[in-house]
């Protein structure tokens, strides 16, 4: 229901307004109802509904070894993650909003389905994670490393995608599927 209110608010005010900006909020609402992915308020609210301590704005986790943790659609709002470790972590349905990461790990992680919005990540360890339909929205990507991970179906712009293709290699050991065929690289 809440999907469907928003979508025709996002349509009405494209009609409007005539703003590309919008048109981009209507698709991606669009595209995150079509597989029936939860809407990050909704995200939040099972986090935190579900006990999870992670799910506080502003949670400070600098330097935690979070290796192997079961953190699926927790919220990472306005969070501190500096140097925090999330090897092999699953983060299914998770999402990272306003925030900086600076040497954090992703090494192996399952972020499938999950949503970095206005994020900064600054040498951040993403080799052989699983982005698959993940959506990255006004993410910047500073020294990032992503040898062997999975983008498929990942929601980038193309300035992202040509930025990642050029540091893009390996094969992801979990899904088989190389960097740069996951990120639609040419060449």
């Amino acid at each position: 229901m809440m999907f469907r209110l928003l979508s025709t608010f996002l349509v009405v005010c494209c009609d409007r307004w005539r703003q590309r900006l919008c048109t981009v909020m209507a698709i991606g609402v669009m595209v995150v109802g079509c597989l029936g992915w939860d809407l990050p308020a909704q995200a939040a609210a099972s986090a935190a509904a579900s006990g999870n301590p992670l799910a506080e704005a502003g949670s400070t986790l600098v330097g935690r070894d979070l290796t192997g943790a079961q953190l699926a659609q927790a919220e990472f709002a306005n969070a501190n993650l500096n140097d925090t470790n999330f090897s092999q972590a699953n983060l299914v349905g998770a999402v990272f909003s306003t925030s900086t990461f600076t040497g954090t790990v992703f090494r192996g992680a399952d972020l499938t389905q999950s949503i970095f919005d206005q994020v900064r990540l600054y040498n951040v360890d993403f080799r052989d994670a699983n982005l698959t339909d993940s959506m990255l929205l006004r993410t910047e990507f500073n020294g990032v490393t992503i040898t062997g991970a999975d983008f498929t179906g990942a929601i980038l712009t193309a300035l992202q995608v040509k930025q990642l293709c050029a540091i893009a290699d390996g094969i992801n050991s979990q899904t088989g599927v190389s960097t740069r065929e996951s990120l639609g690289c040419r060449g």
